[in-house]
């Protein structure tokens, strides 16, 4: 008992002191990540759970759930999809240069 008359459990929770979930729960990224995307994560964290059973992986686990929930944030956003169309189709002239980028060719 503590002195507030309440057991160790009874004060502690399981869930979040914030208040929101974890966006790197695999269960937060699916719901964010489009329908058409889950079988890919599935299949990439299936494998990825798989292999964090040998310690060594389990910063590769973390690294996928945070490169899921940036694509999921990405995959989401309205305009995504045109976005990346355009992207993958824009010629050398239609790319604005970064500062102080040197031009490979």
């Amino acid at each position: 008992m503590s002195d507030t008359g309440h057991s160790y459990h009874e004060a502690m929770s399981a869930q979040p002191a914030h208040g929101s979930p974890d966006p790197e729960d695999p269960a937060e990224i699916l719901r964010v990540l489009p329908e058409a995307w889950h079988p890919q994560f599935y299949e990439e964290y299936s494998a990825a759970l798989d292999a964090a059973h040998e310690v060594q992986q389990w910063a590769a686990l973390r690294e996928l759930l945070h490169l899921w929930r940036l694509r999921a944030v990405a995959y989401s956003t309205p305009g995504f999809e045109e976005s990346l169309r355009e992207a993958c189709d824009a010629q050398p002239g239609d790319l604005t240069p970064l500062p102080g980028w040197t031009d490979p060719r």
